[in-house]
């Protein structure tokens, strides 16, 4: 199977985020975080983790601030209703094997399904006891428009204060 989005990932890392599984406009435009209701790209420049708002089709230069993006799922796309009761033992060993070898700082998971399928558990928001190797490990509010209801953006602001701090 082939990755539907491939990895943003190299040594010397700060951050790496990881969601679920590509999105069908991220797919579609072989972009990360496309759909143009998706707040990503505008709280990463909120919280100041990018010095400019970056558009989709630019994901690439969030290596220059240090940030690399992965996803739970590589092999398919869509909601996360559809992607994550694909999620393997293999897909969590592949990320865990990828964050132990790049050793990013940090780790988060851009949405709380993402970070609770992993762990498989339930799971808050915020920094988790658990590290993967040295790397600190957070559950965020995911940025997609379908989840706005559960939106919190001081908890990406509260992440970016300890990325900086860290």
């Amino acid at each position: 199977m082939t990755d539907v989005l491939s990895d943003l990932l190299q040594d010397s890392l700060r951050i790496v985020l990881c969601g679920t599984a590509a999105g069908t406009t991220s797919a579609a435009e072989r972009a990360y975080y496309a759909h143009r209701q998706n707040k990503f790209w505008m709280i990463l420049h909120e919280t100041r983790l990018t010095p400019e708002q970056l558009q989709p089709r630019q994901y690439r230069r969030l290596l220059q601030h240090g940030i690399g993006l992965t996803d739970l799922v590589k092999a398919d796309a869509g909601m996360d209703r559809a992607t994550l009761p694909k999620l393997t033992a293999a897909d969590r060993a592949r990320l865990s094997r990828a964050i132990m070898n790049f050793r990013p700082r940090f780790v988060a998971f851009t949405s709380k399904t993402a970070g609770q399928k992993f762990f498989d558990g339930k799971r808050d928001y915020g920094e988790q006891r658990e590290r993967l190797g040295d790397t600190r490990v957070w559950i965020l509010p995911s940025t997609s428009g379908a989840a706005n209801g559960s939106w919190r953006p001081e908890v990406w602001h509260r992440f970016a204060d300890e990325v900086r701090a860290g």
